[in-house]
């Protein structure tokens, strides 16, 4: 199972910038996620589903540096579908985690 922790999420955070808009998107959705999992949960490293969940997200993030290319559009989109329907299942307002 991919999971970054929390270090890594902080670092993507501040690694990606304008010049990469839909990576530094991805690491934003990822931290508002780590966040809101820590917020409402044992927490991030303890709660397997949010970070299942975000398995694409993660995938998508890893490896990339601030000289990397960015991702498409779709590819962002498919990487954060499972987030959003994980959201959903919970009742939680997607676009609090997703904007």
């Amino acid at each position: 199972m991919m999971f970054l922790n929390k270090f890594e999420v902080d670092h993507y955070r501040y690694t990606f910038t304008d010049r990469q808009p839909n990576l530094q998107r991805g690491a934003l959705v990822l931290s508002r996620l780590m966040w809101w999992a820590d917020a409402n949960s044992d927490g991030w490293a303890y709660w397997p589903k949010p970070a299942r969940s975000a398995k694409k997200l993660q995938t998508l993030l890893y490896g990339k540096d601030a000289y990397s290319p960015d991702v498409t559009d779709a590819e962002l989109k498919a990487a954060l579908s499972p987030v959003k329907a994980f959201l959903t299942r919970h009742g939680v307002s997607h676009e609090k985690v997703l904007s």
